[in-house]
């Protein structure tokens, strides 16, 4: 492993100090169930993968769902994130957070590192691109896994993730997904009312994503152009796939979820990049147009913008024959109308607690399937966006593209240029 210069000599020093209601699966007809429980007690030994905002923040939704699990290794690319996460945790949660210096990994492969530990459970939170690799070896060392959207920026990825999960069934795994709506009380209830026959036939989904700018952290001289496009992962497209599959995947998978996780025929896509143009926001688009076509008829409209200055809208209309659906809302109206009036329990900490529960149980929750095709429609936008083309889900599913980098050492990294539909090429 090549050491990123200005961690080095902290990454020799932690070498030295080295409610089931959701999608789920049963165990494989003679599979032995995995160990459930950290050895002779109740606690479940967590392991956290990626250490920026979203992964602190699962852990502090992990340790509200469950009061039996404790912290015990850590791992980030980068050392300073690693000692910050702890901090942090250590500040908000001390008596749950166990992590020994010899438990605590950076650099490329301290994934590997953290999996050959006794975790029970790992938390995979690293930027998008890396989340195949590192599900793939977490279910192939044993252990149960939380994974945040979206799990791949590329259609090998979500193959990839479609085996792994596979596999994490035969094994007896809990894979858990970080798509959250799909946990929230009030879109479950709205969108079970839709699938009882609330709006009738729909014909027409229209979700929206619009947003403000997000963070960027400068770059500092020491470096190299692989730690800068780490540090802004956001920007690259082989890092986040784009902000229509980081970011816009919730909205996307709402609509999933709404036709039943049936995928579409075809899409057709705009964008480009109007505000964020300089060369330190990578090679992503700001804003998106995506019309999605079913094979029943059914058109999703989908669009989502990062930019300073404009409307908020974070929405989704689901139209039917009979009424209409406000997802964000959890409201009907029309002929059946309808509004959600019961608990608005914190979706992030609900996730955590059906895969605490389905652990527990040794009834294992797999939401591989929808967390793959959502993550796959997100990039089927992208590419049709990028190309211009009209692209089909069975060309897209097939597509060879990989954005994968040559190498992952802390050196330079080639970047292809921003996506010109009519020129880029469909892989």
């Amino acid at each position: 492993m090549a050491e990123r210069p200005s961690d080095s000599a902290a990454t020799r020093r932690s070498f030295l100090k080295s409610s089931a209601l959701f999608a789920g699966g049963t165990l494989a007809a003679g599979v032995f169930a995995p160990r459930v429980h950290a050895a002779g007690s109740d606690v479940l030994k967590l392991g956290l993968i990626g250490c920026g905002g979203r992964g602190t923040g699962a852990v502090g939704n992990a340790f509200a769902a469950d009061p039996n699990t404790q912290l015990t290794a850590i791992a980030d690319a980068f050392a300073d994130r690693t000692d910050r996460a702890l901090v942090q945790l250590r500040k908000e949660s001390a008596e749950r957070v166990n992590v020994p210096g010899e438990q605590v990994f950076t650099g490329f492969d301290a994934f590997e590192k953290l999996l050959a530990t006794d975790v029970d459970v790992v938390i995979l939170a690293t930027p998008p691109h890396f989340r195949p690799k590192h599900l793939k070896a977490a279910i192939a060392s044993g252990k149960h896994v939380f994974c945040e959207k979206p799990v791949a920026v590329d259609a090998p990825g979500v193959r990839s993730v479609l085996e792994s999960c596979e596999e994490a069934k035969k094994k007896g795994l809990t894979v858990v997904s970080g798509l959250c709506y799909r946990y929230d009380p009030p879109k479950v209830e709205t969108i079970k009312k839709i699938h009882d026959g609330a709006v009738g036939d729909i014909h027409t989904m229209h979700v929206s994503y619009n947003t403000g700018t997000l963070w960027h952290h400068g770059r500092e001289p020491s470096w190299s152009d692989m730690e800068f496009q780490l540090r802004n992962w956001l920007y690259f497209t082989w890092l986040s796939g784009d902000f229509n599959v980081e970011q816009h995947v919730h909205s996307l998978d709402k609509a999933a979820w709404v036709m039943k996780d049936v995928p579409p025929v075809r899409a057709t896509g705009l964008g480009g990049r109007q505000v964020r143009t300089g060369n330190d926001f990578g090679n992503v688009y700001d804003h998106f147009a995506v019309v999605y076509e079913y094979e029943n008829g059914t058109k999703l409209f989908a669009n989502c913008r990062q930019m300073a200055g404009c409307s908020v809208d974070v929405s989704d209309h689901i139209v039917g024959s009979q009424g209409k659906a406000e997802l964000m809302r959890a409201v009907i109206e029309g002929e059946q109308p309808w509004r959600y009036r019961g608990e608005k329990p914190n979706m992030y900490e609900e996730e955590h607690r059906a895969m605490f529960q389905a652990i527990r149980s040794a009834n294992p929750l797999n939401n591989g399937d929808y967390m793959a095709k959502s993550t796959m429609l997100a990039i089927m936008g992208r590419m049709a966006a990028y190309t211009g083309q009209t692209l089909t889900w069975d060309q897209c599913m097939s597509s060879s593209e990989d954005l994968s980098p040559a190498k992952y050492e802390w050196a330079e990294v080639s970047l292809p240029p921003v996506a010109m539909p009519g020129l880029t090429r469909f892989a």
